[in-house]
């Protein structure tokens, strides 16, 4: 049965990110995800937590690297050229603490920039320098189709993959997605639910999200690595423990985990 992994929420309501990896550690979750932001609006320091999640023993299976100003990518520019260095430079800091992977967005909010060759050139950019570094690059599904297929299809390199986040697919794209596009490239996976009106971040089964669909689809276009949520501890959930939130999780994982691995893909 596939292994279990769970995100190091940054949003989490009430508890520090410390307290989210202890949850997470006693739920029995051996991997993580860990988002590497350059928030400005936190009080602590986003490496210290990954530091910590290491002293915990437990491993980092990619960075979520930050997408306030991605839309800048798109846009010719030195701005658009200092964001490109800045995740090259973020590329060689998960490096130096041996995580060898990390994903980012394409696009951010509602009003953004079409793709073009100025963006393509830069983002073939940071996957030349992942490349260098012998480090794989997943891009996430956000909120509209294109972009993706866009980058995807111009770059064939095994550097770079889809990062397919599950609930961005049910909300946004209403389960409209080109799943056989991106066969064989599917580097990472965000598995949370919604009811299909807004980006909620719900256990699975907790939303609307065709389950039995979605694994089917994994299964289908060769997606081998861990089944990874990507929760968040707030509002209803906020009733029980932080502990007893994660150990629910991994319980949501393992039913996950059980359906992939049952499915009938003949």
């Amino acid at each position: 049965m596939k292994e279990l992994a769970v995100c190091v929420q940054g949003d989490n309501r009430g508890v520090t990110p410390f307290e989210t990896v202890d949850a997470i550690c006693k739920a029995g979750f051996k991997n993580v995800f860990v988002q590497y932001y350059h928030r400005e609006d936190i009080d602590y320091d986003e490496l210290e937590v990954i530091d910590y999640c290491k002293r915990c023993g437990l491993n980092i299976i990619f960075c979520h690297l930050g997408y306030k100003y991605i839309n800048d990518i798109w846009i010719e520019g030195e701005v658009g050229d200092k964001l490109t260095q800045s995740y090259m430079d973020d590329l060689d800091v998960l490096k130096e603490r041996g995580i060898y992977q990390a994903m980012m967005h394409l696009t951010t909010r509602i009003d953004v920039p079409m793709y073009n060759p100025v963006g393509l050139a830069r983002i073939q950019k940071i996957v030349n320098h992942a490349k260098e570094l012998g480090m794989k690059l997943g891009l996430e599904n956000t909120r509209y189709q294109g972009y993706l297929e866009y980058v995807l299809g111009a770059i064939q390199d095994e550097t770079v993959g889809l990062c397919m986040d599950a609930g961005h697919i049910h909300v946004h794209f209403h389960d409209e997605f080109n799943y056989e596009f991106f066969k064989d490239r599917y580097y990472m996976i965000h598995l949370h639910d919604n009811h299909a009106n807004y980006d909620e971040h719900l256990l699975p089964f907790d939303g609307t999200i065709d389950w039995e669909f979605v694994m089917r689809k994994l299964k289908e276009n060769r997606y081998d690595g861990p089944i990874t949520l990507e929760l968040c501890y707030r509002n209803e959930y906020m009733k029980e423990s932080i502990e007893d939130f994660y150990k629910e999780g991994y319980q949501r994982g393992l039913k996950l985990a059980e359906i992939l691995e049952r499915v009938d893909i003949t």
